[in-house]
């Protein structure tokens, strides 16, 4: 069977100066690892039923027909940073698929080889992180949270040199799009405004065409951030690396390289091992949006007839951000409680919850799983000391007294949104040391469980366990 993709690539009809066209460079010896064929059938393509031919093809050795790849350049501020260059410096898009329900979608390959922007790196990626990025993005996926996808994964029979000789391997991402802050801060870097402008025309029309111009697009922009970043406050995760080259205009979570969702809850929590001064924490991670949004409501700025005003109106749009945020992370706590009405102390009560967790060292995702039952005292033998926990109790008792809908329907919200499982770092980490032992069975395992997260399984309930003291992961680290 012969591989068919339903390519449109808009992207590629773009200026020459957006990207460089250049094909994957092919690999020795491709192997499948796993390939997402609920998500290719989402997207419509016909696969090969070959394994070696399905190899090849999510390798990049052989292109699918119509396929026009390129890797894009973009710019971004790098922990604070300004790079005035970056682009995809292992990544090479094959191009854009029209699903069967018309939505439409980037596929890219990560890990194909050198480009132009490698910026003296090798274009490779290593296994770890392929694994890591496709757990995790399918985690995402299945938690409801707006994230690019995971293909497919291959080995590619090559070693890739980082801190010692690793086994290479290339990962195949699909998103809504992989146009970022960093893109237009590109092209407005160097006064550009005619790429200026049809970028702005190409991601209204791709993504908000119910947006007009520069304003319409950064309220849209500002509306998807907000709703993002409160889901993943929601979830416990911790992103890592809130770079301007990393925040998409589509709202996606995109680049899952020091990622991380957290055991026990600390508002201040990293794990990144390049965020050594603490920027992209947990309870950072709002502000790093608005202040990355304001980076784009400037790369907009050449495109306003009147600058004065315009700066006026940006400022107080990312101004807005906060309240924005507030709302949408305020909706997700309620919704964490089982509170279906809403009252003025409903934040407070949250906010006292959290940091009595932070404080009795109590696990984030934990402590809301036992309440979403009949007995959320239970969420007490989560903290290491359940006295914490028992003043909040009683208000929480007397506040779901106000409640009118019954504790079954309760819980079964509760349930829908707490989840049961989530990609444990230790978990993540077992199953890419036995892949790189040779072993998938981990990483197949907890792909699997991953994808229902909302439901307990006692078949799985080693994976939901939080890590022991020996098991925790301190730091996680950047695949490149």
């Amino acid at each position: 069977m012969t591989a068919h993709f339903p390519f449109d690539n808009s992207y590629a009809t773009l200026p020459e100066r957006f990207f460089t066209r250049q094909s994957p460079v092919p690999v020795a010896t491709p192997k499948l690892i796993a390939v997402n064929t609920a998500l290719s059938d989402r997207l419509g393509l016909t696969l090969p039923s070959d394994e070696a031919a399905l190899a090849a093809l999510f390798a990049g050795n052989d292109l699918p027909e119509g396929a026009a790849p390129l890797a894009q350049v973009y710019a971004g501020h790098q922990f604070g940073g300004w790079s005035p260059q970056l682009g995809d410096g292992r990544a090479v898009m094959l191009g854009e698929v029209i699903a069967p329900d018309g939505a439409r979608f980037d596929i890219q390959l990560k890990g194909a080889g050198q480009t132009p922007y490698s910026r003296m790196g090798d274009g490779r990626a290593w296994l770890g992180p392929v694994l890591r990025e496709y757990i995790i993005s399918e985690a995402m996926a299945a938690l409801g949270i707006p994230t690019t996808r995971a293909l497919a994964a291959v080995e590619t029979g090559e070693v890739v040199l980082r801190e010692g000789r690793m086994p290479g391997a290339i990962f195949t991402r699909v998103a809504s799009s992989h146009i970022r802050v960093g893109t237009f801060q590109y092209f407005a870097a160097r006064n550009d405004t005619d790429a200026l402008q049809s970028l702005l025309d190409h991601t209204i029309a791709r993504h908000y065409p119910e947006a007009e111009g520069p304003s319409g697009l950064l309220g849209a922009v500002i509306v998807a951030q907000a709703k993002l970043i409160a889901a993943w406050m929601g979830v416990g995760f911790i992103h890592g690396v809130m770079n301007t080259d990393n925040m998409t205009l589509s709202g996606e979570t995109i680049d899952y390289g020091p990622c991380a969702f957290m055991d026990i809850y600390h508002p201040e929590m990293v794990f990144s091992s390049i965020d050594q001064f603490g920027r992209y924490a947990y309870a950072n991670q709002p502000q790093i949006a608005a202040w990355n949004l304001a980076q784009l409501a400037t790369a907009l700025l050449p495109l306003m007839p009147d600058r004065d005003a315009a700066i006026e109106d940006f400022t107080e749009a990312v101004n807005g951000f906060a309240a924005r945020f507030d709302t949408e992370w305020h909706r997700v706590l309620r919704a964490k409680l089982g509170l279906e009405t809403e009252e003025d102390g409903d934040a407070a009560l949250a906010f006292d919850l959290l940091n009595r967790m932070a404080q009795g060292g109590a696990d984030f995702t934990q402590t809301f799983r036992a309440l979403s039952s009949d007995t959320p005292q239970d969420a007490g033998k989560v903290f290491a000391a359940p006295v914490a926990f028992d003043p909040w109790l009683v208000e929480y008792h007397a506040r779901l007294g106000r409640e009118s809908r019954t504790d079954a329907d309760r819980i079964t919200g509760m349930r829908a949104v707490n989840p049961a499982l989530i990609p444990r770092n230790h978990r993540v980490e077992e199953a890419i040391q036995a892949a790189v032992s040779g072993d998938y069975a981990p990483f197949h395992r907890l792909n699997s469980a991953l994808a229902d997260p909302f439901t307990d399984h006692p078949e799985i309930e080693d994976l939901q366990r939080a890590p022991t003291e020996g098991e925790r992961v301190k730091q996680t680290f950047c695949g490149t």
